[in-house]
């Protein structure tokens, strides 16, 4: 069982929870992170979160997402998670927001409350998405993604609808 690192309001650590017990219908603040991968061709990859997912369950979103484990290095729990998720392997990591935080509430009533750091990276082969995961995926072009989600924000998750224009005012993409 994964657990992941509980965060007072400022962001220091003060102590962990079983991954499984942290969203709730009061979620307390923890540490997550947010990854887009971009192809060679400058492609966004974006996914669809599986049906089974418990907290916005079918919703597109960035191309993923996770928590890294208790004193595990930021870079090292995405690179981990690409690949549980994804089954894909990633370079050229960089942080891109490191002070994202946000906090919704999913029509199911479940929390997200988190300080999420964003990072990019580059896909390094080819995808094999978990099921349970991912229920669907696609590379497209950021731009035409952009315009798709102020086009229908509400068919996206909250974070990706905070995070994309960020990191297109940063030049990400």
């Amino acid at each position: 069982m994964d657990e992941v690192t509980l965060l007072s309001p400022d962001g220091v650590a003060i102590g962990v929870l079983a991954k499984d017990a942290v969203h709730t219908t009061d979620t307390p603040l923890h540490l997550a992170f947010s990854c887009y991968v971009l192809d060679h061709e400058g492609r966004l990859l974006v996914t669809r979160r599986a049906l089974s997912k418990r907290t916005w369950p079918g919703v597109w979103t960035n191309s993923f997402c996770g928590h890294p484990r208790p004193d595990e290095v930021m870079t090292d729990a995405v690179r981990r998670r690409a690949l549980d998720e994804l089954g894909l392997r990633i370079t050229d990591i960089s942080l891109a927001l490191p002070d994202y935080r946000y906090r919704a509430v999913d029509a199911s009533g479940i929390v997200e409350n988190e300080i999420c750091p964003v990072h990019v990276a580059i896909a390094d082969g080819a995808l094999s998405p978990d099921p349970d995961e991912v229920a669907e995926w696609a590379w497209v072009d950021p731009a035409d993604f952009a315009r798709s989600v102020d086009g229908a924000p509400f068919a996206f998750s909250p974070w990706l609808t905070e995070q994309l224009p960020r990191l297109r005012e940063l030049g990400v993409f």
